[in-house]
């Protein structure tokens, strides 16, 4: 990703950019949403409904015991975004696309993890998507950049023609 400096640049930018939309508009979805109904769009393809989420994706961990909760969902969730953060700060190798990847997941979890911190161990989500009973959970910005992350880790990796590593020669 050329030099350090530009490497770096890009992203904080990652970073600024989708923690910066995924605070405000949760932000907007606090102040328009909660406590009214759902608004739809696109012939109720897009669903805009306010929902405070104590779990992790679609609200898995959510019924756990709130001490439980607390370490699984903030403290694991700082650790690993600390983790995250190291790989793109030490690895300056890392080819580019990886490194978004990386700052994609970083940026939800950094988040999603302001939520769980201003918000007593919630998280504000507020998406939701589907073409008639066929609906995906609610969701929020964070959570897109997580997916979007993991995504473009994981495609690369199932890419036909991906060119295997040699195998060590015996010694």
């Amino acid at each position: 990703m050329g030099s350090p400096w530009i490497r770096y640049s890009a992203i904080l930018v990652i970073l600024a950019t989708c923690v910066g939309c995924d605070q405000v508009t949760k932000h907007i979805a606090r102040q328009q949403l909660d406590g009214r109904p759902p608004r739809s769009y696109f012939s109720d393809v897009v669903r805009l409904v306010y929902a405070e989420n104590p779990g992790a994706f679609l609200g898995l961990g959510g019924g756990l015991p709130p001490g439980a909760r607390w370490a699984l969902l903030v403290v694991v969730n700082a650790v690993v975004a600390g983790g995250i953060a190291a790989v793109l700060l030490w690895h300056s190798k890392m080819p580019w696309l990886r490194a978004a990847a990386c700052a994609l997941l970083l940026s939800g979890a950094v988040g999603n993890l302001i939520d769980r911190v201003r918000f007593d161990g919630l998280v504000i989500d507020f998406m939701n998507l589907g073409i008639g009973p066929l609906r995906t959970g609610i969701f929020n910005v964070a959570d897109v950049a997580i997916t979007t992350g993991a995504v473009l880790l994981i495609l690369p990796q199932l890419a036909p023609g991906r060119s295997q590593p040699e195998p060590a020669e015996a010694g």
